[in-house]
């Protein structure tokens, strides 16, 4: 059974930084994507970031370049650093693996296959 387990959201204020955490179980994972999407109250999900494997072709959103950092331990774990953090960052972050992902510029969030169950991060003005 495929297991995606994120860790590390929190309460932080403006400017402040936050460290996530994810790691996928269950299966194989090395040879795939990895990414981070986020989804706001009243919101769609939308696309933070994405890595290939062996910490290859890491992709960000526009909205969060230089200020997050992806980056893969092994073939199962992943991780997002968040630095200058902004109110609007406020949302649930979500990591996922996607096995039908080919380039870093599929940024949909049906192009991935497994979820986690998602981590909150606060930012307070």
């Amino acid at each position: 059974q495929v297991q995606v387990v994120e860790s590390g959201g929190g309460l932080v204020q403006a400017g402040g930084s936050l460290r996530l955490s994810c790691a996928a179980s269950g299966r194989t994972f090395s040879s795939y994507y990895m990414g981070w999407f986020r989804q706001a109250p009243g919101k769609d999900r939308e696309f933070v970031a994405s890595i290939g494997r062996s910490d290859t072709f890491p992709y960000y959103a526009d909205s969060v370049k230089g200020r997050f950092t992806i980056s893969r331990d092994n073939g199962k774990t992943v991780s997002l650093q968040m630095n200058s953090l902004k109110p609007e960052d406020t949302a649930v972050y979500y990591c996922t693996v996607g096995s039908r992902i080919t380039t870093a510029t599929m940024t949909s969030p049906g192009e991935y296959d497994y979820w986690g169950q998602g981590t909150q991060v606060t930012v307070s003005s």
